[in-house]
């Protein structure tokens, strides 16, 4: 039960620092959320801010916070130990099916980190899963494709549904990004562009910047639980741009005939 405790209580610090390294410098509120330059937020326990202050990995002025150089090499030996054993008993994991370049691979999630673990535990009132595994694997993606190409820091809302122009600007920056961060970024400017504008911004905040479908509903004034149906529709189309569907009709079918035989046209 304590080494659980300790492995949730990390997971969180975890969250915590990534989300003040992607802001550079986080505002501290009087309920105790985080909010950055952009006006996200994220909740932050007392318990959690405190340990990430006493352990050096955030400096803290009036109600300013910023990451320490302490907290990317936290992060850093988190991701190296992320495959011992005792990392293994704090995640729940299972295969997911994930389209690359036209083929099927399989790939395995952990459902505890993933932004989607609460939705996915969403059931319909016939017990059936809310999402499919398609939509699931679809938003995992997403999220991993924002997260090679770097987008983080400088992704807002407002770029939405312009963001396969901005890929063509600034040439000079993109000069300084890896083949595979450009790739990645490419990857998501499509999905962007497949899930359409009125779409996209839900399916960015939830797989993305993994705010919840609360949070999402309050940032854009949306009714209670719209979120879920917006998000819902969303990653239903992107799993059709990762894994289109067949043409319909099916194959074409051959026949064979006899010697002479022309067929009937019109029909």
């Amino acid at each position: 039960m304590r080494e659980a405790a300790k492995g949730k209580d990390d997971a969180a610090l975890a969250r915590l620092l990534r989300f003040v390294l992607a802001a550079r410098v986080a505002t501290l509120g009087d309920d105790g959320s985080l909010t950055d330059r952009d006006g996200r937020t994220m909740p932050a326990t007392p318990a959690v801010l405190a340990r990430a202050l006493r352990d050096g990995l955030l400096r803290q002025e009036a109600s300013r916070l910023e990451a320490t150089p302490e907290a990317r090499a936290y992060l850093k030996r988190r991701l190296a130990t992320a495959e011992t054993p005792f990392a293994g008993q704090h995640r729940d994991l299972a295969g997911v099916t994930v389209v690359q370049d036209g083929a099927r691979e399989m790939a395995v999630m952990n459902r505890l980190e993933s932004p989607l673990s609460g939705i996915a535990r969403l059931k319909e009132k016939s017990g059936e899963a809310y999402l499919p595994e398609s939509a699931i694997a679809a938003g995992e993606r997403l999220h991993a494709d924002f997260t090679r190409g770097g987008l983080q820091p400088r992704m807002t809302m407002s770029w939405e549904p312009r963001i396969a122009s901005r890929q063509k600007g600034g040439a000079g920056a993109a000069r300084e990004l890896s083949d595979t961060a450009l790739a990645a970024r490419l990857r998501v400017a499509r999905a962007v562009e497949a899930i359409g504008p009125e779409l996209s911004g839900v399916a960015l905040d939830v797989c993305c910047f993994m705010k919840g479908l609360e949070t999402v509903e309050r940032e854009r004034q949306w009714p209670a639980r719209s979120a879920k149906l917006m998000l819902r529709a969303a990653l239903m189309a992107l799993a059709r741009h990762y894994a289109p569907p067949p043409p319909a009709g099916g194959p074409r079918a051959h026949r064979w005939g006899a010697e002479g035989y022309r067929p009937e046209l019109g029909r």
